[in-house]
């Protein structure tokens, strides 16, 4: 059988609060809404704006993160893979589809202040907190000065 890649990597901003539920076995799910946006020309030349929603499914650890740390407007960036479901509709017995997104990765790109801790955690990796600088303290002087160069040591 020839390889095959079912991948989605989306950035994008939370469209409402996720809602949490646990299975009949106890397993955590976290369902909720993805907006990300494409700018496009129109006929006339205009740019346009275009969102596309994306339902996302998120288990397990991953659903007790999104449960405790995302909300309505949150920026995210998700790995995950398309998955679509079928179902008959108990009313009117018709068959029903829905296509998702079952999360593997995701990370938060939110402030603090928008309700966001900066966490990033992968289905089987580990978690790190936001980015933070890791030059050394000190300006360049103290660098200069601690470096030993003298004027022997320049090849011109």
């Amino acid at each position: 059988m020839a390889k095959s890649v079912n991948k989605v990597i989306l950035l994008g901003n939370v469209g409402k609060d996720p809602e949490i539920r646990s299975t009949p076995s106890g397993t955590m799910v976290a369902q909720f809404t993805l907006a990300t946006s494409d700018r496009q020309k129109d006929a006339q030349g205009n740019w346009q704006d275009r969102t596309e929603w994306h339902n996302l499914v998120a288990f397990t650890r991953l659903a007790e993160i999104v449960r405790d740390y995302v909300k309505k407007g949150s920026k995210l960036y998700v790995e995950g893979k398309i998955q679509t479901r079928s179902w008959e509709d108990k009313e009117t017995k018709a068959k029903r589809y829905r296509t998702e997104i079952i999360v593997n990765d995701i990370s938060l790109l939110s402030g603090r202040e928008e309700g966001s801790g900066g966490y990033s955690r992968g289905a089987g990796g580990s978690s790190t907190t936001a980015s933070f600088d890791q030059r050394p303290t000190g300006g360049q002087d103290d660098f200069a000065q601690s470096s030993e160069i003298s004027d022997d040591d320049i090849p011109f």
